[in-house]
């Protein structure tokens, strides 16, 4: 019988020791815990932190789960799954809005379009699945950095294209940006990746809340915004319907 392997014996125990209990734990805590030395906990610390699985606060030395293992959780969900749940729902949005609709997930430090619903008319339009948007600028990637902290954190460490004057750059800026999301539910982009485009979208969410991808509406600033230039309410509440609708039939339930 093949024996088990120690380290990764003790590295699975220290993961579920940080999961359970106090939200973070000093080295003396864990190894106290786990019954293992200071150097050597201290050593296992030290790789699941390079490796993402671990991250410690700076302030106070102790140290808690990391956004990796967010990742790895949500791994479990297919794009295509993702994808066929919001067929229905992206196509009623596209009818009622009038406008295109697009769903993306995060990939290598950006927006991955994954699903792509023309605009309902009768112009001439390129599809864009497989196409790639800035996490900083678009209102894709604004969701997808407000609710996930892997695409948080890369938003944060990539450099911050200027695309237009009214692109954002700066990290307060930016943070700022992300908290105005996460207290309102939304983000929007008016022109700062696109001259004359704005778009509005809205988070994606699994059977266990955590978020997997976003939905929104892009389209020419003068239909999307209204006089106050903001984006129109009804088309907010358009997006955000379409969004919790997928998230429903992801098992997230009602939020």
């Amino acid at each position: 019988m093949a024996r088990n392997i120690q380290s990764l014996e003790r590295a699975a125990a220290m993961l579920r020791l940080l999961a359970g209990g106090e939200r973070r734990l000093g080295l003396s805590d864990v190894a106290s815990s786990l019954g293992l030395a200071k150097g050597t906990a201290h050593g296992i610390l030290r790789t699941l932190q390079a490796e993402g699985f671990v991250e410690q606060d700076p302030a106070s030395g102790r140290y808690q789960l990391g956004a990796e293992l967010l990742r790895l959780g949500n791994s479990y969900l297919d794009v295509h799954e993702l994808r066929a749940r919001a067929l229905v729902w992206t196509d009623d949005l596209a009818r009622a809005s009038g406008e295109s609709v697009y769903v993306g997930v995060l990939h290598q430090s950006g927006v991955l379009i994954m699903h792509h619903v023309f605009r309902p008319d009768d112009s001439r339009q390129v599809l864009e699945v497989g196409a790639m948007q800035p996490l900083h600028s678009t209102a894709l990637g604004k969701v997808l950095s407000a609710y996930d902290p892997v695409a948080h954190t890369q938003a944060l460490e990539v450099e911050r294209e200027s695309f237009t004057p009214r692109t954002v750059t700066d990290a307060v800026g930016f943070e700022e940006i992300l908290g105005l999301t996460r207290a309102r539910g939304w983000a929007a982009d008016v022109e700062e990746t696109w001259e004359g485009i704005a778009s509005v979208a809205a988070p994606i969410h699994d059977r266990r809340r955590m978020p997997v991808g976003a939905v929104a509406v892009a389209g020419a600033v003068e239909r999307v915004c209204g006089e106050s230039g903001e984006p129109r309410a009804a088309l907010v509440a358009s997006v955000r319907d379409c969004a919790r609708a997928v998230s429903r039939d992801l098992g997230a339930g009602r939020f």
